[in-house]
């Protein structure tokens, strides 16, 4: 039975995070259903370029991820009928990257405006791994609460917050999106060599 990873995206800046964790899934050989909500197709086209059409996402999935899309579906930010709506439907979690503070509302409180936060709450209430990357600052303690409460429903609460111990202070913005990206799949139990990790001897990133 295809039991994918359900990657939501939402209208945050920081898609370049998304198309990292999708990528390494995809290169793990994870399966992947993909959920675009309307506001992240805004900030995709304004952050790269890149469009996401329902009809037509196979080709501009694969244009904005420049590769082959091997096990990865797309459902479509409006159906709240599609497959991740249920409990019922197969999947291993769920990571939302990067999640915006109206997506991390929206979920907290059980919103299901769209396909997104209503898959989220799904893999909440059916207790599978969710992984939640809010990507703002500064936070209002409204976003602050929002996020203990995503916490204390048994997601990760992971800040878009990269690291420098693996690559030194002249770290790329690649390098810092990959330890973003690496660190997500670490919390899902998924391999990957995104990063360099912490090894005790110091120095070792700028080397």
């Amino acid at each position: 039975m295809r039991e994918p990873w359900i990657v939501g995206v939402s209208g945050a800046s920081g898609t370049p995070y998304a198309k990292e964790v999708l990528t390494a899934l995809l290169d793990a050989g994870e399966s992947v259903d993909l959920v675009v909500s309307r506001a992240a197709r805004l900030t995709l086209l304004d952050e790269t370029g890149a469009t996401v059409r329902d009809a037509h996402w196979k080709d501009d999935v694969a244009a904005w991820l420049g590769r082959d899309l091997g096990d990865l579906a797309y459902w479509p930010a409006g159906d709240l009928a599609a497959g991740p709506s249920s409990g019922s439907y197969p999947a291993r979690g769920m990571v939302v990257v990067p999640a915006s503070t109206a997506a991390c509302a929206g979920i907290a409180i059980g919103l299901s405006k769209d396909l997104l936060q209503r898959a989220a709450e799904v893999n909440l209430k059916e207790r599978r791994r969710t992984v939640i990357v809010p990507r703002e600052t500064p936070v209002t303690r409204s976003h602050l609460e929002h996020l203990i409460a995503l916490h204390d429903a048994g997601a990760v609460v992971l800040p878009a917050s990269p690291g420098f111990y693996g690559s030194g202070a002249g770290a790329t913005a690649q390098q810092l999106i990959d330890f973003v990206a690496g660190k997500v799949l670490d919390a899902l139990g998924v391999p990957h060599t995104l990063f360099r990790r912490w090894a005790g001897d110091l120095g070792e990133g700028r080397a």
